[in-house]
């Protein structure tokens, strides 16, 4: 599990005092140094994610800020040391993290995360663990990557997709009632055909599916309804996802790649802008 949460702005009106992404593979680096968490080299680890998710904020209207950490070290949300047990290590890297994000949130400046694991956790664990007004306050500017797009509703340019598509909740954004405003932004699209598969656990959560004393739960949790269901759809359908967790449990298990909203409002955006390109080189 990693967390990548993102700092934005928003209608571009806060200078702030950050230094703002200037060239996105430029300052790539730097930016995703900030907000990794376990994973040693995020770069080598779905940073496509990332990457979509800024050009779709950035065409939304908004700036995308990397939040600062006070020593040479990855910010964390301690999700992972809590779900083992480590609870004086979760709340040492809670802690860190809260005090990284404090000056955003007094600011009102949205906090938005793409791991829906972590995000959440500002909003649930991390409250609970620190038990202070700091965390309490982050905890209210903390938002999925969709439910800040549907908070604002901005106009993205989105190609028509004329597809279907089956889409499956991570159990934390169940649990926030955080599927809805997926959905939503999905019935943007003109054409896409979303069917939401109704499951419990994909059985991945988080390293589960990978003791080998619990792998067999985990696969029995997989193929009681999301793993059948996508076997059976067909090859053009697209697969979504937010959860990296679930993910590794959907291509391990069907060999079918799964994406993050942020991919698809990505490939949809870069789409309508081939197409007026194309448009405006024909009318030439």
């Amino acid at each position: 599990v990693v967390t990548v949460a993102i700092l934005v702005v928003g209608p571009k009106d806060f200078p702030f005092m950050l230094k703002k992404i200037g060239s996105w593979i430029g300052s790539v680096k730097r930016y995703v140094s900030n907000v990794q968490n376990e994973v040693s080299n995020f770069e080598d680890f779905e940073p496509e994610n990332l990457r979509a998710a800024t050009r779709v904020l950035r065409a939304s209207g908004y700036d995308v800020f990397a939040p600062p950490s006070s020593v040479k070290k990855p910010l964390c949300c301690g999700r992972t040391f809590l779900s083992t047990g480590m609870i004086d290590r979760a709340r040492s890297e809670a802690s860190r993290l809260i005090t990284s994000y404090m000056p955003f949130a007094e600011a009102g400046i949205p906090i938005v995360g793409l791991e829906p694991s972590c995000l959440l956790a500002l909003r649930d664990e991390v409250p609970a663990l620190l038990n202070n007004a700091a965390s309490q306050k982050v905890a209210e500017m903390a938002f999925t990557f969709e439910e800040l797009l549907v908070r604002d509703k901005p106009m993205i340019p989105l190609e028509t997709a004329n597809q279907r598509a089956l889409l499956h909740g991570h159990c934390h954004q169940k649990a926030f009632n955080a599927v809805k405003p997926i959905e939503e932004v999905l019935s943007w699209i003109e054409g896409l055909e979303v069917n939401t598969v109704e499951t419990s656990c994909c059985g991945m959560a988080g390293a589960f599916g990978y003791g080998a004393d619990t792998y067999s739960v985990s696969m029995q949790m997989a193929n009681a309804n999301l793993l059948p269901a996508i076997r059976d759809a067909e090859l053009n359908q697209l697969i979504i996802a937010d959860g990296t967790s679930c993910r590794c449990q959907i291509k391990d298990g069907t060999k079918r790649d799964a994406k993050h909203v942020a991919i698809i409002l990505d490939e949809l955006m870069k789409a309508a802008d081939n197409n007026i390109t194309t448009q405006s080189d024909t009318r030439l």
